[in-house]
């Protein structure tokens, strides 16, 4: 591992956790039993023109829900792994199968059951407002919270490192077909 802002630049897949990350951790229980979760229109924007750039993005979410997994489903990440116990079994999975180098999987995390694949990547963040076992455990911290723009500091930190970042210009424009989110 070298300089953060130059190991970015090789970043092979960003990993995300969801609520505390995507969201500022609150939620509200519907009588199906799925959950409201408030995101961050400029984080989804991110990882949509992530993607359309060619990023690998998953999620691992310990959250379940019909709408959670709806979200991800919109933003065309490329996993969206929801109601995980096994974090890290998980992670291992991912990093198999699409035969990453640990070394250079970003992974954001933002409390204690995010830990173990944060000490497993070479790139773990955090949120400004995580726990502070995992801000002790990232070699960056977003000064944005969860669910206030820390997706999209570090996927626009990630693109900007590559020559990525509002490439020619050209943006995202979400199909009127896709399903709401």
């Amino acid at each position: 591992m070298g300089n953060f802002k130059e190991d970015i630049a090789n970043v092979e897949a960003l990993v995300f956790d969801v609520d505390g990350v995507f969201t500022d951790g609150g939620i509200t229980p519907l009588p199906d039993g799925d959950f409201l979760r408030q995101y961050y229109a400029k984080d989804g924007y991110a990882v949509a023109y992530a993607v359309k750039q060619g990023l690998k993005i998953f999620i691992i979410s310990g959250g379940r829900g019909a709408m959670l997994e709806r979200r991800f489903r919109y933003l065309k990440v490329t996993e969206s792994h929801i109601d995980v116990s096994d974090k890290i079994g998980c992670l291992r999975d991912i990093i198999a199968r699409h035969g990453l180098d640990a070394e250079r999987v970003l992974f954001m995390g933002d409390d204690i059951p995010d830990l173990e694949c944060m000490r497993a990547v070479g790139l773990p963040v955090a949120p400004a407002d995580a726990a502070w076992e995992c801000i002790d455990a990232s070699r960056y911290v977003s000064e944005f919270a969860g669910g206030r723009g820390c997706v999209r500091d570090i996927i626009e930190q990630v693109l900007r490192a590559r020559g990525l970042w509002a490439k020619d210009s050209e943006g995202v424009t979400c199909s009127k077909d896709a399903p709401s989110a």
